[in-house]
């Protein structure tokens, strides 16, 4: 009997947690039917060796961007830059950018010109916007709103787990969410509700890795390989077959990051 096939949407495999045994990595992920990876960079100065991840290993792509927690350290990042990485066959994302109060509140007006500037290069590039967002909800709706209404792009708002409000200002607008470990978490009633709500057809999977693994690996180093656990979680909530939801998910996927369809 074959395998599901799954996409882990959003992963570091440049952090070193996993770098050290990327090979490895990659290997249990496809044992596991995780046959597709999109890997993230989170400074742009680093993404030489995100990139050069996807141009070594077939079914793995990157997407690049300044992470919120990170534009007060950084140089802003330029329209003309993403434009320019995006233009590599491999690159299907712009992100992840967004906006995170939780630590980095100090930063809040530099956070929200950076998440300005990855929103244009996505509406000029067509490729997905990757949304991190912590602890500014009102602020993130109010920023993807204006600048939706300013002119179109598509979105995926990564590891979602903020407020029923955000989840909806997000699916109005057409966009994605993305389910990681944390909705496989025992407390997170709350947050499966929110997904269980969305359409089947906004639905993506992700593990984050190396963080937010779901049980039984909670606590652990995360992988590719572990999407099957979260996806389980999703095809109950959905009341669907494991294949069937990673069916679903996958076409999700291919629609909204189409130059890795």
């Amino acid at each position: 009997m074959s395998l599901p096939q799954i996409v882990d949407s959003h992963c570091h495999l440049d952090f070193p947690q996993l770098a050290d045994e990327i090979d490895d990595v990659i290997a249990r992920a496809r044992a596991a039917g995780v046959t597709r990876m999109v890997t993230i960079c989170t400074k742009l100065r680093e993404v030489g060796r995100v990139r050069a991840i996807a141009e070594a290993h077939e079914g793995v792509f990157f997407a690049a961007g300044t992470h919120p927690m990170s534009v007060a350290s950084e140089p802003m990042v330029s329209v003309a830059e993403l434009v320019a990485l995006a233009a590599h066959p491999k690159m299907v994302g712009i992100g992840e950018s967004g906006l995170d109060y939780h630590y980095t509140a100090d930063s809040m007006k530099v956070q929200q010109d950076s998440l300005r500037v990855h929103i244009e290069a996505a509406r000029q590039t067509g490729l997905p916007l990757i949304i991190h967002a912590r602890d500014a909800d009102d602020d993130m709706a109010r920023i993807l709103t204006e600048e939706y209404r300013a002119g179109a792009y598509t979105c995926v708002m990564h590891c979602f787990s903020s407020s029923a409000a955000l989840a909806e200002a997000a699916l109005d607008l057409g966009f994605y969410l993305s389910m990681s470990g944390i909705a496989a978490f025992p407390k997170s009633t709350e947050l499966r509700q929110i997904f269980a709500a969305a359409p089947i057809d906004r639905i993506l999977m992700e593990t984050d890795a190396p963080y937010l693994a779901p049980p039984p690996y909670r606590g652990k180093r995360n992988e590719p390989s572990y999407t099957v656990h979260t996806a389980q979680v999703g095809a109950d909530l959905f009341d669907m077959d494991l294949a069937s939801f990673a069916a679903a998910t996958s076409a999700n996927f291919d629609r909204l990051f189409w130059k890795a369809a």
